[in-house]
């Protein structure tokens, strides 16, 4: 249990934002022809390597996009039945309330976890549901302890999770897959190039994970926020008590600097169409 635990930590605090295992190169913008029938996604690279999103970073328009992991491991089920909590209902009607767009990457494990939560968010055209993978293993070795997908069980994983979120009653989940821990390589991106998703990262770590003052959160966020940001947050209570409260602090402080909070969608449609 203390070797689970430990992992569980580290993979959390790795998605708080030690950088990824390797950086993609910076690919083309798919042509936005279906764009009002499918969510925009970026091109693959060369060869068909799934494309990375990091950020809109070249944006000029005020506009970030705040991201919240729903973190569950396949493993987790003991630890959920015992009274653990990875939801987090309270962000989600604060987010509600402050009328925040926002983009959530589910594990399909939450969702099997959490259906009527997740149905919810799916549901509410506030919110867009992105891939997380189902297990949230690790897809490279060397991630924070994470137990490992093999390379041939990648893409079925991404793809269970998908199977998932239909199960509980997301009816359109969103072509955006993050890896969990931030971790992947080139082998992962060519293994999920036949999902067809578009792997989605940051630039902005919240440092929510384990966090138990709030304001460190909040400030955080507000000295990294750019225009175009990928901010990376947390809809876990267990492993990320304060994200509630600093998005209190955040969005009012934001909205006074003028920016506007968009889904990932909006950023990647916007990046698409940009020559």
């Amino acid at each position: 249990m203390a070797g689970v635990l430990a992992a569980a930590a580290l993979s959390s605090l790795a998605a708080c934002g030690t950088g990824p295992a390797e950086r993609a190169p910076k690919t083309s913008a798919a042509p936005s022809a279906a764009a009002v029938s499918r969510p925009p996604t970026l091109a693959p690279g060369p060869g068909g390597v799934t494309p990375v999103f990091e950020s809109a970073a070249q944006s000029r328009d005020k506009t970030v996009a705040l991201t919240f992991d729903a973190d569950m491991t396949a493993d987790q089920g003991p630890r959920a039945a015992s009274g653990e909590h990875f939801d987090n209902p309270e962000l989600i009607t604060t987010l509600r309330r402050l009328k925040v767009p926002s983009t959530v990457f589910m594990t399909g494990r939450w969702a099997e976890e959490y259906p009527a939560q997740a149905r919810a968010i799916g549901r509410d055209p506030l919110f867009e549901v992105a891939n997380h993978s189902y297990s949230h293993y690790a897809f490279t070795g060397d991630c924070y302890g994470l137990p490992t997908v093999a390379p041939d069980r990648m893409a079925a994983d991404v793809e269970r999770a998908f199977a998932a979120f239909r199960a509980a009653g997301v009816e359109r989940p969103m072509p955006y897959f993050r890896f969990p821990g931030g971790c992947y390589d080139q082998r992962a991106l060519r293994a999920l190039s036949a999902t067809g998703v578009t792997a989605v990262q940051w630039d902005v770590v919240s440092g929510d994970a384990f966090a138990t003052d709030a304001d460190p959160v909040a400030r955080q966020v507000l000295d990294g926020v750019r225009p175009g940001s990928v901010v990376v947050l947390h809809c876990t209570r267990s492993a990320a008590p304060v994200t509630e409260r600093a998005i209190r602090t955040i969005v009012p402080e934001l909205r006074a600097k003028g920016f506007r909070f968009v889904k990932v969608s909006e950023l990647i449609g916007n990046t698409s169409g940009r020559s």
